[in-house]
């Protein structure tokens, strides 16, 4: 049986009708401005102020202009009064004030022809300590105008971990049975250092896997992403891997162990080195253990009740390896290349037993499978990319060439047995051995260009991909003494996807207190699906329009409003749209769905801030013609279908608050608390009934300074039984322990983690009512564990994180 047996659905949308006519628009747009930009002169902008700590003037601080993108504009230090005064082309710009001792003081700035911030008031983060000085971190959490960004470097919870324990540290992001969403949202796309992956579900979680926490910088959590990103998913989460400051290198050693039901032992090594035009980042590291799965599943067939079990010993073996290098041809013109390797083998060990009742609830039969899944993966990223910077005016040029692999291989024995209630064996049910493979290959290439002008900040590109799919199943009756090839449960499919995007993006400030960004995004898809078995074909050709606003309107430096508006698509995995019948056991099958159509959801946001440590948010999102696993009990035969179907069209709202600050000197918090609902109805003749409540979601994160080298971290959430479309889920939550000291002045540190304190946090109550048949689900996959992590730093302490990104993450996400 495989190790998932059900996918949490996730909503999407029915193609519209009007690209065609919205085509003549956007080419006007494009052809007005390509007409426009010559004649454009872009002119220089001044930003001045005075930094004080609050009583006196703050001398020689570092001032620093940045675009929304990182790259450095302009930077300068305060006079002996505390002024300071930077020229650029207006636009949209981050501004960051930093100072030793104080707090680093960061913020999003729109730059006029004149613009004056007044005071900037530096708050103290220095406490002395035998003539040392302790300078303040960065918060754990950061909120951005269109973001939320997660400083893992700074989580003692995600130390020692990999990438999905990071992402589930995240706020607001769920990470549950093979998907990764947001709050009340949906599923999302994953990219890493901005390049998206072509990879989803079981593919995906095992390539997060292999990717330590220890070389993460932080993960940007994105609901409304800007039209420069592709328009997949309910939302964005870019995780950014850590680069050096100049001249400088440091090299980190992590070794960690983990128990939970069995044990695993993890060794990673980062390595960063910049010196002069040279920078260059290097990982390798590797995982050996496994872990405990549990499932149960309850179905009630008219003829009684079939309660499922099911306990597999997951393998959690890995290795990774990641090399950067970029090279600075001249001040404005920088060349690099990346390489990203995995190779994974989680295989598991798996048991599974049926109590099958009849309608007195008296035991009839027993079914008891035993499942050996011999798994291999690998894969291959590849990245070539340019950077320059065209004039004095900050255009710039960003252009970036990729390639990716993917393989797997499974080799699956499963064996069925049929027992009498007093445990006698009665028959073989099933004795099957499934052999089936996955390749994919994406090949693209973008173009990125950042233009200031002198009423706006513009940026437009484009980009093609090309994505390669072909996975094939042979399935063997291992019952007779020579296998025998069944070809009517085996296949072969094979997937096409090209994709070409243009967008343009402006950002125009009408005064210093407010701001309108606009995007449109157009991309224009073609794919083709083919089932070799079934002999079955099926192509599919769309245009598409995402437009994206951003109205931000700050009345005073206490109070700060922003509007989004923006509207997204969720495509099919490529494995979602095999039609081939994929047996589970005797039993149960999962097919898939050739036309399947991609969903679209429109989002609408209003959030509130106020002196950057109270946030109100509340959302709208918009799902028409929504797709998911559809769970069809046959009563008849007993017999289990999962379906792929557009079945459902949904309004899904919440309003939120979080809070951000310190507590006191020694203790800083992160809480939120949301109300979220949704109110859905199905198409597609289901014949099931919605399921639409409300639910109430908390979760807080503390840290306790306990001493100059000592910090707690408690972490805690909480989600309320809640019931959306056609599924109803029970309660979750989870309290979450870390402490962390620092020996050997700062250079090594001992982390202790206690995950999931009182194991609540996992899937349970997953309940759905189809045909009159109710299933209940849960499953929890070693949700409570506790981990040792040491690690031990050598370099420059001077060294700060950053780095560039692969430029196709958008095709390396989506394989089911």
């Amino acid at each position: 049986m495989p190790r998932r047996f059900f996918q949490l659905p996730l909503p999407r949308v029915q193609p519209g009708r009007n690209s065609r006519r919205r085509m003549p628009i956007l080419c006007h747009w494009l052809g007005l401005l390509c007409w426009l930009l010559p004649g454009w002169v872009a002119a220089q902008g001044t930003l001045s102020g005075t930094v004080t700590d609050g009583t006196a003037p703050v001398a020689w601080a570092n001032v620093v202009l940045f675009t929304p993108a990182g790259q450095l504009v302009a930077a300068t230090a305060t006079t002996e009064q505390g002024r300071f005064e930077l020229q650029a082309a207006p636009g949209a710009y981050q501004l960051k004030v930093s100072f030793l001792g104080f707090s680093d003081w960061e913020q999003p700035v729109v730059l006029a022809a004149a613009t004056t911030l007044g005071t900037i008031i530096l708050k103290t983060s220095a406490t002395a300590l035998r003539e040392v000085t302790v300078v303040g971190q960065k918060a754990l959490v950061e909120y951005q105008p269109d973001r939320v960004i997660f400083n893992v470097e700074n989580s003692a919870a995600a130390t020692g971990g990999d990438a999905v324990q990071a992402l589930s540290a995240a706020p607001g992001v769920l990470v549950r049975n093979n998907s990764i969403s947001l709050l009340g949202r949906g599923a999302v796309r994953v990219l890493v250092n901005g390049r998206l992956l072509e990879l989803a579900g079981e593919e995906l979680v095992a390539y997060l896997k292999a990717i330590p926490a220890s070389s993460i910088r932080n993960v940007e959590v994105m609901s409304n992403p800007p039209a420069e990103y592709e328009a997949d998913g309910a939302g964005l989460l870019n995780i950014n891997l850590r680069q050096g400051a100049a001249d400088s290198w440091k090299n980190t050693s992590t070794l960690s162990y983990e128990q939970n039901t069995y044990g695993s032992l993890a060794l990673r090594n980062n390595l960063i080195y910049n010196q002069g035009r040279i920078r260059f980042a290097g990982s390798v590291g590797g995982k050996l253990g496994n872990s405990q799965a549990r499932q149960t599943l309850t179905t009630a067939y008219p003829s009684g009740l079939w309660n499922l079990r099911y306990t597999g010993r997951q393998q959690e073996n890995n290795a990774s390896a990641r090399l950067a290098l970029d090279y600075d041809l001249t001040p404005n013109l920088s060349v690099g290349g990346q390489y990203a390797g995995t190779y994974a083998t989680p295989g598991s060990q798996d048991y599974t037993t049926i109590d099958i009742r009849n309608r007195q609830q008296r035991l009839d039969s027993l079914v008891r499978n035993t499942d050996a899944r011999r798994v291999r993966t690998s894969s291959h990223a590849y990245n070539a990319h340019l950077v320059s910077v065209l004039d004095t005016l900050q255009r710039q040029l960003s252009v970036d060439a990729d390639y990716f692999t993917y393989d797997s291989e499974l080799d699956n024995t499963l064996i069925a047995k049929v027992f009498t209630p007093e445990e006698e064996f009665v028959r073989t049910s099933l004795a099957a051995r499934n052999d089936s493979y996955q390749q994919v290959r994406t090949g693209s290439v973008k173009a990125d260009m950042t233009h200031p002008l002198l009423w706006a900040q513009l940026s437009y590109g484009g980009k093609i991909s090309l994505i390669s799919s072909q996975s094939g199943l042979a399935y063997y009756d291992i019952r007779p003494a020579t296998p025998q090839l069944d070809p009517s449960r085996s296949n072969t499919f094979e997937y096409r996807e090209q994709t070409q995007a243009l967008y343009v993006s402006g950002t125009r400030p009408f005064s210093a207190r407010m701001s309108l960004q606009l995007g449109l995004r157009l991309e224009n898809t073609q794919t083709r699906g083919y089932s070799a078995t079934l002999d079955q074909r099926t192509t599919r050709s769309y245009r598409k329009l995402f437009p994206s606003a951003y109205l931000t309107y700050q009345p005073s430096d206490d109070h700060r409003f922003r509007l989004t508006y923006g509207r997204r698509v969720n495509r099919p995995g490529f494995g979602l749209l095999n039609p081939f019948r994929s047996y589970i056991n005797s039993n149960s099958y999962s097919e898939g769905n050739p036309f399947l159509q991609p969903s679209f959801a429109n989002n609408l946001e209003l959030t509130y801030a106020y002196k950057n440590a109270w946030r109100t948010n509340a959302f709208l999102t918009h799902t028409v013609a929504g797709f998911g696993p559809v769970f069809t009990a046959e009563p008849a035969t007993n017999t289990l279908t999962i379906s792929r179907q557009n079945y459902f069209r949904e309004y899904a709202y919440g309003l939120g608050q979080s809070y951000t600050a310190p507590v006191t000197a020694w203790w800083q918090t992160q809480t939120q608390l949301y109300g979220l609902s949704s109110a859905t109805q199905f198409s597609n003749g289901l014949a099931a009934r919605p399921r639409n409540g409300i639910q109430l979601y908390g979760a807080t994160t503390n840290t306790f300074t306990l001493g100059p080298a000592t910090t707690l971290q408690a972490d805690y959430t909480y989600a309320s039984p809640v019931a959306r479309g056609l599924y109803r889920m029970g309660y979750t939550s989870g309290l979450n322990l870390a402490l962390q000291h620092q020996f050997l002045h700062n250079r090594l540190h001992v982390t202790a983690l206690l995950n999931d304190a009182f194991n609540t946090a996992y899937l349970k109550d997953y309940s759905s009512t189809v045909n009159g048949i109710r299933q209940v689900y849960s499953e929890n996959n070693s949700s409570r564990f506790f981990r040792l992590t040491l690690s031990y730093d050598i370099g420059n302490s001077l060294l700060q994180g950053k780095q560039r990104e692969f430029g196709n993450e958008d095709e390396r996400q989506r394989t089911r």
